[in-house]
């Protein structure tokens, strides 16, 4: 247990320290308007106050990674705990924090037309296929894993087609209104359930008969999956995440003051930390990994969601903390559709105001993602994870050119960009989705190409701090 408090110290003094630090980097000001201020439009653009902007961004990054993916990683044992903080702390809330505060200084722009302009054009277009490929991906899986969970809390009683259809339903819906109608309007209520039924879980194994084991480096997955560079891809959202990326420029277009960044970005994916490192505490003091891998390979991780749950917590208050575990999902595939439709308005330079201009580019990703979910989860996973984390790894290259020619300390966001950029090659030549070469032999040419990315990024980046000079002499 000394691991588990040891760690929610570590990532709350973060918050406060290498946050503090991070922000100082950045150097936010509140003298110039924000996007919501300058860019109003109603739809979109809507200014609202700090606290409801940071209840919605929780639950806009926080999809089921938070929970199912410490409930999986848990698997490889207290190695994991690692990764959340120290991958939380120095990598995932930089990239949250630094992608939103660039996005609000280049008018709520998404990441596609940030790569676009900090890592040139032919970039964009890969970015933003990859954007799309992710957000349909991750609004398809967040269908299907709340409606799992459901049908496991009605015992089956209703049909699971029926369950998806309310989820699709709402999910167009929020897609389509203005973000105060919905989004604003009902996350409060949800963060709500999620906090109460978190919170709930934390103290009932904190005074349970349960041990929450202790900091071992050894890796206990009962299938030997390799620690590099799988855990890396097993825990996301509750650590580093490119899905944020495509989240975080929501916010940038509601957010009324740069100030309010640190505590809104940075600070709520250390919020997010801290429930990952509840459920992985839980699912690792309850079950074993043999018994854990059974759980999960029987009915993903819903089925050990719902029992660590009712085990914890009961009948009555265990329903509650699932219902906070369905919350998650949800109030991620929303606002994963309505980052597609966006990105897909800003490539095309479709305006919003227009109803009609909406549900032209809504209708086609709802049309796609339905038809995927005939494929089975476990597949759309792996190449979600793979999609996530190399979307992760251009965001941070993305706020390392910012930094860079802004002539800021751009190492804060270069290290956890090479290391996400090794792991990602690394996984993808190792894996069966991928080249299926041998991992020793992926681990050595995941080293060359990082290096030769790295090399070409410095060469541009040396470039477009010349041409930011030029610009800067004229405009004087």
């Amino acid at each position: 247990m000394v691991t588990f408090f040891v760690s929610i110290i570590l990532l709350i003094v973060g918050y406060f320290t290498y946050g503090k630090f991070i922000e100082k980097i950045f150097a936010p000001t509140d003298s110039r308007d924000t996007p919501a201020i300058s860019a109003a439009d109603g739809v979109d653009f809507v200014p609202m106050p700090k606290q409801k902007n940071a209840m919605i961004q929780l639950l806009n990054i926080a999809g089921t990674g938070p929970i199912f993916g410490p409930i999986m990683g848990a698997l490889f044992g207290p190695v994991a705990f690692l990764w959340i903080v120290f991958g939380s702390i120095f990598a995932g809330a930089v990239h949250d924090y630094l992608t939103g505060m660039i996005s609000i200084r280049n008018k709520g722009a998404h990441i596609p037309e940030l790569a676009g302009k900090f890592l040139g054009k032919f970039s964009r277009n890969i970015v933003n296929a990859f954007s799309l490929l992710l957000l349909v991906l991750v609004g398809t899986v967040f269908v299907t894993t709340p409606a799992s969970l459901i049908d496991i809390l009605l015992d089956g009683k209703v049909a699971f087609g029926v369950i998806l259809g309310f989820i699709f339903i709402y999910f167009f819906l929020s897609t389509i209104l203005p973000i105060d109608k919905i989004i604003g309007r009902i996350y409060p209520v949800l963060g709500a359930v999620l906090l109460f039924g978190t919170i709930a879980i934390g103290i009932s194994l904190i005074f349970s008969d349960y041990t929450i084991p202790e900091l071992s480096l050894v890796n206990l997955h009962p299938d030997n999956l390799p620690i590099f560079p799988m855990l890396f891809f097993t825990i996301t959202c509750g650590a580093l995440s490119g899905f944020h990326a495509t989240q975080s420029p929501i916010i940038s277009r509601t957010t009324q003051k740069e100030s309010q960044g640190r505590y809104i970005f940075y600070g709520m994916m250390i919020a997010e930390a801290i429930i990952a490192m509840i459920w992985a505490a839980a699912a690792m003091s309850l079950f074993d990994g043999q018994t854990l891998s059974e759980i999960i390979a029987g009915g993903t991780a819903s089925a050990a969601v719902n029992e660590i749950a009712i085990t914890l917590l009961g009948a009555v208050a265990g329903t509650i903390a699932v219902l906070g575990a369905i919350v998650l999902p949800i109030t991620s595939g929303d606002t994963a559709f309505r980052a597609a439709r966006s990105i897909v308005a800003d490539y095309l330079n479709i305006g919003q105001k227009k109803v009609i201009n909406r549900l032209m580019i809504a209708i086609p990703l709802f049309v796609i993602s339905f038809a995927l979910t005939f494929i089975d989860f476990n597949i759309l996973w792996r190449y979600f994870s793979w999609a996530n984390q190399s979307t992760a790894a251009i965001a941070l290259w993305i706020a390392t050119m910012y930094l860079f020619i802004k002539g800021k300390n751009y190492f804060v966001s270069l290290v956890p960009a090479i290391f996400m950029t090794y792991m990602v090659f690394v996984y993808i030549l190792n894996a069966k989705i991928g080249f299926n070469l041998d991992l020793n032999i992926s681990f050595v040419l995941g080293l060359v190409l990082t290096v030769a990315l790295t090399f070409g990024f410095f060469r541009r980046a040396k470039r477009n701090r010349v041409d930011e000079i030029e610009v800067d002499m004229k405009a004087a």
